[in-house]
């Protein structure tokens, strides 16, 4: 991979960013993901953990073992930037995983869509024309952020694309499943949120207990369907 398609710069003294670009792309985030994934399976002495976004992975590193271990260079940061240029000399010979494909239902009605027709007006539509563009489509997680379990979903058809709101609620309900921009996204949790919100599902997106707490994960494809569970 050329040097001139991606960015590395400190994130503090003890963590460094990745970056691939700065739009919401699969073809960027297969590279950050493919970076991600050799780390996960080629970890450094040192290494914390790997945080990866919609277009860039985040290293975080326990500098006094990393210059213990890489003494040739002047700094932590200086060793694992040559860590990260060596693995993306070798990404490409890594096998990709099929992705899972995880399917939600979702109730579209009354209370549990109190932003539904506001979408639909927006773009002048049906609400069930809205619902029809919502379920036809097959949704990549790109990132997992902002609350634990969040998977940010994308990319959504323009034609049911939909501002944030102008004012944020104090409180969304567990489960709401949200629009912003071309984005949509499931409330994992009851939070404050700005996102408009036109069904809700009892899908469960976190369970602490698990080895693997997030049912979503970043690379996972998403199709809702809707109920009523």
């Amino acid at each position: 991979m050329r040097a001139q398609l991606y960015k590395i710069f400190p994130l503090g003294i003890d963590a460094l960013t990745i970056e691939f670009g700065n739009r919401i792309s699969a073809e960027l985030n297969d590279k950050t993901l493919d970076l991600f994934r050799y780390f996960e399976t080629n970890p450094f002495a040192g290494l914390i953990e790997t945080v990866p976004a919609y277009c860039s992975l985040s290293i975080f590193y326990e500098v006094r073992s990393v210059r213990k271990n890489y003494p040739e260079f002047l700094t932590a940061f200086e060793a694992v930037q040559e860590l990260v240029k060596t693995a993306l000399q070798n990404l490409t010979e890594l096998p990709k995983p099929a992705p899972r494909l995880i399917e939600i239902p979702v109730n579209f009605k009354g209370d549990f869509a109190p932003d539904l027709e506001f979408v639909a007006a927006s773009n002048n539509l049906t609400c069930q024309k809205v619902i029809e563009i919502f379920t036809a489509q097959t949704y990549r997680v790109f990132m997992i952020g902002f609350l634990p379990a969040f998977a940010y979903l994308g990319e959504i058809d323009a034609a049911i694309g939909a501002p944030r709101k102008s004012t944020p609620r104090l409180k969304v309900p567990r489960g709401s499943v949200g629009i912003a921009g071309r984005q949509t996204g499931i409330y994992p949790f009851d939070s404050p949120g700005g996102w408009q919100i036109i069904g809700n599902t009892d899908f469960k997106l976190f369970t602490p207990e698990n080895e693997t707490p997030c049912a979503l994960q970043a690379g996972d494809l998403v199709k809702f369907y809707a109920s009523n569970r």
